[in-house]
């Protein structure tokens, strides 16, 4: 008896089983590999990592809009004065625009400073993380001071409608959340 002689049915099995498994193995790796093709890359798409949010109109593109106040109870009270804290960017290469109002429904919103947005230039609302003056050339960046003097209770971790009005651009509206800002402000 020959120990190692297998009948030609065991054979046939044997090869089917590794065939399909051989397939089976095929299969997974090709689908594995396809997963991700024709697909946008992660990378390709990602947001900078900043506390505000942001909105693009005609040719006016609002960055990092967040409203700038140290909270120490539950609530920032109405009466109570917080900075509202953005930059403008004309994208136009020609065309000047101007910042013509702010409104929300939260309390009024008074601005200080020449508020125009020159072509191609920024304008800088309120001072970022303590900055005393707007980054960048001169002759094409502005700033002003923007004030909201709150009607409402309001709180870390909502957000509230604020409506921007530029001269030439028109007006849009986007949700503001509140950020603690990273130096105590200056009095």
């Amino acid at each position: 008896m020959n120990r190692f002689k297998i009948s030609l049915p065991a054979r046939v099995a044997t090869q089917t089983a590794r065939v399909t498994v051989l397939a089976l193995v095929a299969l997974v790796a090709a689908l594995l590999s396809g997963c991700g093709a024709g697909q946008v890359s992660q990378m390709a798409t990602q947001e900078p990592a900043v506390n505000g949010n942001k909105v693009t109109f005609n040719n006016v593109a609002l960055r990092d809009i967040r409203m700038q106040a140290v909270q120490t109870s539950d609530f920032l009270q109405p009466g109570r004065t917080v900075d509202l804290v953005l930059v403008a960017v004309n994208q136009s290469p020609d065309v000047a625009d101007k910042l013509v109002g702010i409104t929300s429904d939260i309390g009024a919103v008074t601005i200080s400073g020449d508020a125009g947005l020159p072509a191609g230039g920024m304008l800088f609302v309120g001072t970022p993380d303590g900055q005393k003056v707007a980054p960048g050339p001169i002759g094409s960046n502005n700033a002003v001071k923007a004030t909201v003097t709150l009607a409402k209770p309001v709180s870390n971790g909502l957000n509230y409608n604020f409506t921007f009005a530029f001269e030439k651009a028109g007006q849009a509206s986007v949700r503001v959340p509140i950020s603690a800002p990273i130096v105590p402000p200056r009095t």
